[in-house]
């Protein structure tokens, strides 16, 4: 039942968010509009409440990432799922399934329908039967050729008035951008020029939040999602939100109220949801969208993955200790959400704060000498800047100045993981990534789309076959992984909120503690970052606990840690 209170809180966020651009009178029926939905909802639905554990994993996986020639694909993948992964993953992610025309789904045409070839709701809300669902809400922008914006140009509902546009005057100097085409648009629109706003390409037109009633649509959008068996939801490009005149049209005030409205909101269902908000961003900027515990239920650990990547190819752990040793803790209700692949490539943009420029080019040279290509951005001044690197971990970690041959490329890529898996937060685990999969050159030559080099789809039957071959590639990377995720899930001291800090050893070894919430399990998580035997005094008390992941070879009360040997001594 929603209190006096709740509904203050709701009004509040709205003045916030709209007291300069609408009439009191107008703010009282979006208000209205979001309460009727609260108890539209809850009146449908009985209450369902589920917790974090450290049994929480997620996979990220299109729902064609793994395809059948017979069967839809979303059909397919909980087949597969049920079969292979069920066991040590309990929330999958599902990248946009909605029709789009670009962007590997990104450019929605229609938020109310599933991509045909992918399957339908009932498909979605059967495979929700067997796992948590995270889903993308498509938030920033939408498809030049969807729906809204064919009604945006007829001035017709839905869509009049959805797409950003501004006039010549508006001072667009300061704006941060994650790409580098041209940000703006001329159009001839009823009877006047505009400038349509396009943050990442010409196919996705920025929508106007300034109009409450997208704001409104995205609301019943959750609803829906949630109807069909979401219960996670991802912010894309959530940072870029509102745009002001003159401002740098990223991180604004109001976006930041606008995830407050949506964590109210679900704070209110009967039906308990997560937020997650996607920002690659600065670690300081990144970190903001916990707010005070009153924004994102997680954000993605996007400083991880290159300072993960950075270490081990460089055999150094400075810059990973001295990040995580300032990285805040979590408190209840929020959590980090670890990662080290996904869709897209290995962020640039945390690094900054974090890398010098010297350190930063090195980067950068020694993957592209591994096989990356680059996307960029244009900053302020208008020169191009890397944005990511676009490259599969795999071809990421293959090779270093150290390691030449490859040699370790194996045991580099299992302790990533294994950092990754035991971090403070929640694993997530890119599809391909689970089977040791290399950069897709021959879609990159058929597209040109850097991205697509760490988008590959398996067949169904192949991937099957492959794993059943103790000996393949898939079904080595595989075992190696999910062995990982088989002793996280019985560790209390893994628990996404457990205490951590860091255990300094030396520039080649990275170490951190995790206490158990209730105090009763510690495990000292130990990696050597070297290709060379690294030998380790640790606390007396340390060398006869139980290491989680096998055998420990201890010389003298010193610990012996082979070439990229990862250990997890637990005191029970």
């Amino acid at each position: 039942m929603l209190t006096q209170k709740d509904q203050k809180t709701i009004r509040s966020k709205l003045n916030n968010i709209y007291k300069i651009f609408l009439s009191k009178k107008d703010i009282d029926y979006i208000e209205n509009e979001i309460i009727q939905i609260i108890k539209s909802f809850n009146k449908k639905n009985t209450k369902r409440k589920k917790d974090i554990s450290e049994k929480t994993s997620l996979v990220i996986c299109y729902c064609d990432s793994v395809y059948s020639e017979k069967r839809k694909s979303i059909k397919v993948f909980q087949t597969f799922f049920q079969k292979i992964l069920k066991k040590y993953f309990n929330t999958i992610h599902f990248l946009p399934f909605y029709p789009s025309s670009s962007d590997s789904g990104f450019a929605v045409k229609d938020h109310y329908k599933v991509e045909n070839k992918l399957g339908n709701w009932k498909d979605i809300r059967n495979i929700s039967k067997l796992s948590n669902i995270m889903a993308d809400m498509v938030i920033n922008h939408a498809s030049a050729r969807g729906l809204w914006f064919k009604n945006f140009l007829k001035k017709k509902e839905p869509g009049k008035d959805y797409f950003f546009t501004v006039d010549s005057k508006f001072d667009t100097s300061n704006v941060v951008r994650p790409r580098d085409h041209k940000l703006l648009k001329k159009i001839k629109i009823f009877k006047k020029s505009d400038y349509l706003w396009r943050t990442f390409s010409a196919d996705q037109i920025d929508l106007n939040f300034r109009n409450p009633y997208v704001l409104i649509q995205f609301i019943k959008i959750m609803i829906h999602l949630i109807n069909n068996g979401v219960t996670i939801f991802r912010l894309d490009a959530i940072a870029y939100l509102w745009k002001e005149n003159g401002t740098k049209c990223i991180n604004l005030k109001q976006t930041h109220e606008i995830i407050k409205l949506l964590r109210n909101i679900i704070n209110l269902l009967n039906i308990q949801t997560t937020i997650i908000t996607e920002t690659n961003l600065p670690e300081k900027e990144n970190l903001t969208y916990f707010g005070k515990n009153d924004e994102a239920n997680w954000i993605y650990n996007f400083s991880l993955p290159p300072l993960l990547i950075h270490a081990f190819l460089f055999e150094n752990s400075s810059y990973l200790n001295k990040w995580s040793n300032k990285l805040p803790k979590t408190k209840n209700g929020n959590c980090y959400l670890n990662f080290i692949a996904s869709h897209d490539g290995i962020g640039i943009r945390p690094t900054e704060g974090i890398f010098d420029n010297k350190t930063l080019n090195n980067f950068i040279k020694r993957l592209k000498k591994n096989g990356s290509k680059f996307s960029y951005r244009k900053d302020q001044k208008y020169s191009k800047k890397v944005y990511e690197a676009n490259i599969t971990v795999f071809d990421a970690l293959k090779k270093s100045d150290f390691d030449p041959s490859g040699k370790f490329f194996f045991e580099r890529y299992l302790a990533a993981h294994a950092i990754m898996i035991s971090f403070e937060g929640i694993p997530a685990i890119y599809f391909n990534s689970l089977f040791g999969k290399s950069n897709d050159e021959a879609k990159y030559v058929i597209t040109g789309n850097n991205r697509d080099i760490n988008r590959y789809k398996w067949n169904y039957k192949s991937i099957i076959r492959n794993l059943k071959d103790k000996k393949s590639k898939q079904s080595v990377f595989y075992n190696s992984i999910i062995k990982l995720l088989e002793i996280r899930r019985k560790q209390k001291a893994f628990h996404p909120n457990a205490f951590r800090c860091n255990v300094k050893i030396s520039s080649k070894v990275y170490s951190f503690k995790r206490i158990s919430v209730d105090k009763k399990q510690t495990i000292i998580c130990v990696t050597n970052l070297s290709s060379k035997i690294q030998e380790i005094r640790l606390n007396k008390n340390y060398i006869t606990w139980d290491n989680l992941i096998g055998k420990i070879n201890i010389k003298k009360k010193i610990l012996v840690l082979k070439p990229f040997e990862t250990i997890w001594l637990s005191n029970k």
